[in-house]
């Protein structure tokens, strides 16, 4: 059996866990909104308000700090007043990007009631690419101005009086893509546009959140870097208070259907979230060394082939072991990195890519990735702590990855993360190994514990997933050990997600 150490620094604190890393992302886009989260008030599912309550419940066993929404490329096109007031005189509209007819019955209205029910806040992405910066100035004071305008009276009369104090505001979405094919510095003239009337009117501070590259692309952050410190007054700093990357690690043969080299394909292909990460934050520090600009990425996952049978444009997959380990794999990832990394985004919570739950008319069933973020929650708000790993690492060859070549690679057995909170140490660990376990040894350098709970995410089969036949195929396993951890080894099973909390 393969060995491996791990030794945690309790006292070498990295930075705060930001809650919001374990965001989610909604678009309007196949089942996500229209199936996933509202159903009408006239369905038989169980709902208020027309949002359907098992998702609710489901949503709010994970934590979640954020969502963002209306998309996507959905939000390039989207005109936000097509969602308010009576839902009955709403206009169907054409979504030019997922080939749909959008019927405007989910609005801002029923995406902050949303938001509420599921104890997350708003973020809302603005329209850039088709908008104007006076529809996105509206919608700021339509949301958070509390009373005695026209648009804030709108809101009232629309059902609610209190303003819904949306405090993270996207200005735009892939601006260099579907968000209106921009350069680096063309976007940066049309950030400035329309950052110029957007202003902060609730309690909070207002975020907003600058659109960055696809992947790490970091001629793309240099260009509109260096075009807004141009033409911003030096002495104002930068004019926003995040910048957003996307990165899709995208899919090694099928979401179901693949090879033991695909499946460490795929985990390699989320690792380069770490590069990433680093190299766009030293990019953004060059330009920002006090750090009032926070990198976020606010959309990631994996991206398979559509299902057999669905519509392609839905982006509708199954969510196997092998996605709760590229989950797991990413989230250690921005754990590592807490003093870098403010928000994340993983697409999409319902029904779409690599979804936290899945639907079928009054059906619901909780994916793999989703019982990650349950297993993940605790890092939350924590402190990230330095986690040394000394192990092995797996060589791989895929001979038809999805661009058509032949890839090779070597990969860590073993990766994590740790945080303390609470006087309890969390730290989460992954086998990559498709076949063989993994006995770990565990030290804690100035300090003592105890392991309380330890909770494994395993499968007998990697291309394991839940269905709603058999909802439960991929759920946690929680033991109570009482054992002590210094110089404890614990036994990971192979293509596995570990959690152990541990009493200081």
């Amino acid at each position: 059996m393969a060995k491996a150490r791990l030794v945690v620094i309790p006292d070498e604190i990295i930075g705060t866990i930001n809650p919001n890393i374990y965001g989610h992302f909604a678009e309007h886009l196949g089942g996500c909104i229209y199936e996933g989260i509202w159903v009408g008030e006239d369905s038989p599912i169980p709902n208020r308000d027309g949002i359907r309550l098992d998702v609710v419940d489901a949503l709010r066993r994970i934590r979640p700090p954020v969502i963002r929404w209306p998309g996507g490329c959905f939000a390039d096109d989207y005109h936000w007043r097509d969602g308010i007031g009576p839902r009955e005189d709403r206009p169907r509209t054409l979504n030019i990007w997922w080939d749909d007819v959008e019927s405007n019955q989910f609005g801002t209205h029923e995406f902050v009631r949303f938001c509420r029910m599921i104890g997350a806040e708003p973020y809302i992405c603005g329209n850039v690419g088709s908008g104007s910066p006076r529809e996105l100035r509206d919608w700021v004071e339509y949301c958070n101005y509390p009373s005695g305008t026209t648009l804030s009276d709108e809101r009232a009369a629309n059902g609610d009086r209190q303003p819904f104090d949306v405090r993270y505001w996207g200005v735009g979405n892939e601006n260099w893509g579907c968000g209106g094919a921009f350069t680096p510095e063309e976007y940066a003239g049309a950030y400035r546009r329309f950052a110029t009337y957007l202003r902060p009117l609730q309690r909070d501070p207002m975020t907003l959140i600058a659109c960055g590259p696809l992947a790490n692309d970091r001629d793309y952050t240099r260009r509109f870097l260096e075009q807004i410190v141009r033409t911003c007054p030096p002495q104002h700093g930068l004019p926003f208070q995040g910048y957003a990357a996307h990165y899709y690690c995208g899919t090694a043969g099928t979401a179901t259907e693949y090879t033991h080299d695909q499946w460490y394909h795929l985990l390699a292909k989320s690792l380069e979230m770490e590069p990433l990460v680093v190299q766009q934050r030293a990019t953004l520090d060059s330009y920002d060394p006090q750090r009032q600009v926070g990198l976020i990425v606010d959309e990631w996952g994996a991206w398979h082939p559509a299902q057999a049978g669905s519509n392609p444009r839905h982006l509708y997959q199954q969510n196997t072991q092998r996605d709760a380990l590229v989950a797991a794999l990413t989230l250690d990832i921005f754990n590592r990195h807490a003093d870098k990394v403010i928000m994340t985004n993983i697409a999409q919570t319902i029904n779409v890519l690599q979804a936290m739950v899945l639907t079928d008319g009054a059906r619901m069933l909780t994916t793999p990735t989703y019982h990650v973020y349950a297993m993940y929650a605790a890092h939350q708000g924590g402190q990230a702590v330095r986690a040394l790993v000394e192990g092995e690492t797996i060589d791989w060859v895929a001979e038809d990855g999805d661009d058509g070549a032949a890839h090779r690679g070597a990969l860590p057995q073993v990766a994590g993360s740790a945080s303390v909170r609470d006087g309890a140490l969390t730290v989460s660990l992954v086998n990559t190994h498709a076949e063989e376990p993994l006995d770990l040894v565990l030290a804690l350098l100035g300090a003592d514990g105890t392991i309380a709970t330890r909770t494994t995410l395993a499968s007998d089969d990697i291309h394991a997933h839940n269905t709603f036949d058999e909802p439960t195929r991929v759920a946690p396993h929680v033991e109570h050990p009482d054992l002590a951890a210094n110089g404890a080894t614990v036994t990971l099973p192979p293509a596995s997600v570990t959690t152990l909390t541990i009493a200081l």
